[in-house]
């Protein structure tokens, strides 16, 4: 790579994010900012009950109230497509699996509370909240189900009687024959049933959109928060409106967290856009934050029961795996893909011959389940972790140790793993030995000591944690040198809060010499931007950054040529630095600015790039250690240390590389501390707001200690392993071993599941001291 300075361009910079200024100073420019002049507002009526067959009344009275435009319900929607599911997964029985319907509107049947059953737009928000009040909804309640195992009961109440049961699809991953074998012949089997509880993802924008529609040409534009606008373009067009791609245009602004969730075509988008043709007017919905509860894709929720395979020296043999993934009322846009994907992973750092691992994912009357930070992956480590320190207990080893006689060795690799992964790079013992040597193990005794003359109990847990990400793929970077000597580039990915107008600008400054400030990101507009595949599944930096790299170097030669000709010189001779470009040596040069005015050709000044294309994943991999201590007699878990020693194969920017890892870290303690999304027996949500679901605050947050431990990815061009969704996945185990081995240790307590809140931890120490005393 030509870069100027290793220290202020490319690779390893620690440049501060130049998103932040604006965002400070109130200046982002979101969703809910954009009113174009003639704008109405637009909010949907949705279901209060979970199951039941629907009649909507007659809307008259609705239609005749001061400011209505419109009212639309399933009857107004002919010939307008579902909610695809485009989650491809192979069942047990080689079929693909079977897709139910999701409409835009309700007209028969709702299956979750919130389901949408009208849309209602109006001049204002008043009138359209007057307008759906007087809309009548008859209600013919059905059976109810938010269980999992309860709906998979002979006598449950089917959600999709077309579908003949529950189970929405089953697929497997590993051999069931051989490891029937390994587990006959162990010496000791180890097992364990936990839940991932189910999470709403709370981002801090909730969605919304704003429809427009341009009579002259037949073209929609949809201004709208995503993590990729051309797959959003693409479904809500061809699968949903029946149009040509080219006819849709999508405008992503800033974007105020999406986490997986706001990757996902919602029915307020093309409902919106349907009534911004039919009125003539420009029509905004923005949803409130109970909607967003009750609605958006949530996360998790899965029922595990796992079983390990050991000899007589605590080696693995084989792990079996057999688990339950709620999928909801429906299947959401990519939902069976999440709990399938993470079967691959089932079997984590560790050298394990056979795997057998059963999936089924279960239909309920609750809402979506789909994509959410690690989207499967922080599931299965999840599992993994948990059952690996239900094994160190049974053969009466320390967890560090059962994890050293099993890790997936260096000289393994590359190491194919149970569940079909091919692991390149990693040091897994190395990065546990450094995150136990600045959390200070050996002075784990003494802190012990002095947590319990105050009364209090201390744990302490450790997850190793390997995940797949930046999957097969490519991605386009146009590179632009513009007529005022500033650089644009042109990218498909789509930031939410990473720090892309950053980190790829990192890529480009130093083959220009120019400041960070004199580079432009376009990102997030389908009529600007040819193609692209948006941001999830930390693929953004990996694929991206190979591509703005390779585009910016080939429009540096390009305008090397260009000043060579104009200034009588070879292209070799030629530097840029400080916006000017000039032969090395003289004082002989021009600005940017002035060539790239002067070029008459101006394709030799746009370069684009794609000739990197990944074959296999990236596998960023970790240790997380946490300390806790445990108040008795009320049950509260406080941190007193948490460390992190990661292996991302490459750092681009220490700064956003530790504020992604961060917020993953946060997500995952709360996870594993206070979220808790609850239904009842009714299909009632009864967290769905703040009050009642709990958030991490500051407060929750330990000082957390983060380090890289780096072995470059041999699959990526620059190394790098991807770091964005990391912290969400070791932290949910290392956070629960802690609080369990508190609790084993001290009352004997052999299993806690997330969130351990005080009223949890507290009953199950209330109960060991019960037992005991009996």
């Amino acid at each position: 790579m030509n870069i100027a300075s290793p220290k202020k361009f490319g690779m390893g910079a620690a440049v501060r994010r130049k998103e932040d200024p604006a965002l400070l100073r109130g200046d982002g420019h979101f969703t809910d900012d954009y009113t174009p002049p003639g704008m109405l507002r637009a909010l949907v009526v949705r279901s209060e009950m979970a199951h039941a067959k629907i009649t909507v009344g007659d809307l008259s009275e609705a239609k005749a109230v001061p400011g209505v435009r419109l009212i639309l319900t399933s009857a107004d929607l002919e010939g307008i497509g579902g909610l695809p599911c485009k989650g491809k997964v192979r069942q047990i029985d080689g079929s693909h699996v079977s897709k139910t319907h999701r409409p835009l509107l309700c007209g028969e049947t709702v299956h979750h509370v919130g389901d949408p059953v009208a849309f209602v737009v109006a001049d204002d928000l008043g009138a359209a909240r007057a307008a759906a009040e007087l809309i009548e909804i008859d209600y013919d309640p059905l059976p109810v189900v938010v269980d999992m195992k309860k709906a998979l009961e002979p006598d449950a109440p089917v959600i999709f009687p077309e579908h003949g049961s529950n189970v929405a699809f089953e697929c497997a991953r590993g051999s069931k024959r051989g490891t029937a074998d390994a587990f006959a012949r162990a010496d000791r089997v180890v097992s364990l049933e936990i839940v991932n509880n189910r999470l709403v993802a709370n981002y801090m924008e909730t969605r919304g959109c704003v429809a427009e529609y341009n009579e002259e040409d037949e073209r929609y534009t949809l201004t709208l928060g995503t993590q990729g606008g051309h797959e959003m373009r693409d479904i809500i067009s061809e699968d949903i409106l029946g149009i040509p791609k080219s006819r849709l245009r999508v405008i992503t602004p800033d974007v105020g967290g999406g986490f997986g969730t706001k990757f996902f075509v919602y029915s307020e988008y093309p409902l919106s856009a349907i009534a911004a043709k039919r009125t003539g007017h420009p029509v905004k919905w923005i949803s409130d934050r109970r909607e967003h509860f009750l609605v958006d894709s949530h996360g998790r929720d899965n029922i595990v029961t796992a079983e390990m395979a050991m000899d007589a020296d605590g080696r693995f043999l084989a792990m079996r795996v057999d688990l339950l993934a709620n999928m909801g009322g429906y299947l959401s846009q990519f939902a069976p893909l999440i709990p399938e994907g993470g079967l691959t992973m089932t079997t984590g750092v560790y050298d394990i011959p056979l795997m057998y691992a059963h999936c089924r994912g279960v239909y309920t009357n609750t809402a979506p389940v789909d994509a959410y930070r690690g989207a499967g992956r922080p599931e299965a480590a999840y599992l993994v972790e948990r059952l690996v320190d239900a094994c160190a207990r049974e053969m009466g080893l320390s967890p560090v140790e059962i994890r050293r006689r099993n890790f997936v060795r260096p000289e393994d690799l590359p190491y194919l793993t149970p569940g079909g992964r091919i692991f390149d790079t990693g040091e897994f013992d190395g990065h546990l030995t450094r995150a136990l040597e600045v959390s200070d193990e050996a002075g784990f005794a003494a802190r012990e000591e002095a947590s319990r003359a105050r009364g209090l109990i201390r744990g302490r847990g450790l997850a190793c944690y390997v995940e797949a990400c930046a999957f097969p793929g490519k991605e386009e970077a146009t590179v632009t040198l513009n007529d005022d000597g500033t650089v644009t580039l042109y990218i498909g990915t789509q930031t939410n809060g990473q720090g892309h107008a950053t980190a790829y600008a990192q890529f480009i400054a130093g083959h220009f010499g120019i400041d960070y400030e004199h580079i432009n990101l376009v990102q997030g507009d389908t009529d600007r931007v040819r193609k692209g595949g948006g941001t999830g599944g930390s693929r953004s930096v990996p694929l991206g950054a190979v591509s703005v790299d390779r585009a910016a170097k080939r429009l540096a030669t390009n305008v090397r040529e260009i000043a060579a000709a104009k200034l009588e010189a070879e292209p070799d001779d030629i530097e840029m630095a400080d916006g000017l470009v000039r032969v090395h040596g003289t004082n002989r040069g021009m600005s940017l600015a002035e060539l790239a005015t002067a070029t008459e050709d101006k394709s030799r000044l746009r370069v684009a790039d794609e000739t990197f294309e990944q074959p296999e994943p990236t596998y960023p991999n970790g240790t997380h250690v946490a300390e806790v201590e445990i108040d008795p007699e009320t049950g509260v878990v406080t941190f007193d240390g948490y460390w992190i020693v990661d292996d991302f194969g490459a750092t681009v920017n220490p700064l956003l590389l530790e504020g992604q890892v961060h917020g993953g870290s946060v997500q995952g303690i709360g996870q594993a501390l206070l979220e808790r999304t609850y239904y009842d027996e009714d299909g009632q949500l009864l967290t769905a707001t703040f009050l009642d679901y709990a958030m991490p605050r500051a407060e929750d947050i330990p000082v957390i200690s983060f380090e890289t431990r780096n072995v470059p990815s041999t699959t990526n061009a620059f190394g790098i392993k991807g770091a964005g969704e990391a912290g969400a996945i070791g932290s949910c185990p290392a956070v629960m071993n802690a609080v369990g081995d508190a609790l084993y240790r001290n009352f004997g307590v052999p299993q806690v599941d997330m969130p351990a809140t005080p009223e949890r931890v507290w009953n199950l120490i209330r109960a060991a001291r019960t037992a005991s005393a009996a």
